[in-house]
């Protein structure tokens, strides 16, 4: 299950955001649980100057904007790739990420 979080202040934009997110999570069938997040000391600990923002698995993915119902789809439906998709492991002969 994704760990969404939208970042925000409870602004209009904010809250369209959350009701996008929600939108696509529902029509879509996608396992994740949304948390709203308004307290700005929370908020600066992502490093986030501009809201709203959109963070899945503790990663920022959006900010400082309303993305499209397709773009939030493809944010929430990626899979992971690189390092983070094989959980951090190194190939142990060249010391990269596999």
């Amino acid at each position: 299950m994704k760990k969404v979080k939208i970042l925000g202040s409870g602004c209009p934009s904010c809250n369209q955001l959350a009701d996008a997110v929600n939108a696509v999570i529902a029509a879509e069938g996608i396992a994740a649980s949304v948390e709203k997040v308004e307290d700005i000391q929370q908020i600066m600990t992502y490093n986030v100057l501009s809201t709203p923002a959109l963070v899945v698995d503790e990663k920022v993915l959006c900010k400082g904007r309303v993305p499209s119902y397709a773009e939030i789809k493809e944010l929430l439906t990626a899979k992971p790739h690189g390092c983070c998709g094989n959980h951090g492991n190194k190939d142990q002969r060249s010391g990269s990420c596999c």
